[in-house]
């Protein structure tokens, strides 16, 4: 599977059952993102405060190289 057709199959994935969660480290403030699992290792990343807007999709590596950037101070 190419790139291409992994992040197609990631936005053909229906969100309507989702389970969405925030991180713990939260404030609590409302300027939130929520995250929930795709198929693969995906993720799909959302606004809480606008869960209506279309949400982000990445995939297992693409999220895996976000993660380390904010580890590793870089974003």
């Amino acid at each position: 599977m190419n790139d291409i057709t992994a992040k197609a199959d990631l936005y053909a994935h229906d969100l309507t059952d989702a389970v969405w969660r925030k991180s713990p480290h939260s404030a609590g403030e409302g300027q939130c993102v929520e995250i929930t699992d795709l198929p693969g290792g995906g993720i799909a990343l959302r606004d809480s405060r606008n869960p209506h807007l279309p949400a982000l999709r990445y995939t297992a590596e693409e999220w895996s190289a976000f993660r380390q950037g904010v580890i590793d101070g870089a974003l």
